[in-house]
């Protein structure tokens, strides 16, 4: 348990940030979800549209801290190819 001011208050801003943090994430998590779902149903163009909207979603959450760099441009890596493939 904190004992400082300072440190109680950090607390309630490490709380405050998970929770943007976490419905970022989330975020996230749903948009590449639509290009794997488009890609699973074998729809090229609904996979390409749903990868469009995903990129920058991905960008900005490594923009926000919430996912790493290398990690964004791994998943688009993965999506790319697999939507090339459906062709």
């Amino acid at each position: 348990m904190a004992n400082t001011s300072s440190a109680k208050k950090m607390v309630r801003k490490i709380a405050r940030r998970t929770e943007v943090n976490k419905s970022r994430r989330s975020r996230v998590r749903s948009f590449v979800r639509k290009v794997e779902e488009a890609i699973a149903s074998g729809d090229k163009k609904a996979a390409a549209e749903a990868f469009k909207g995903a990129q920058p979603e991905l960008h900005r959450a490594v923009t926000k801290g919430v996912i790493k760099k290398e990690t964004a441009a791994r998943k688009l890596s993965r999506l790319s190819s697999r939507i090339k493939k459906l062709a």
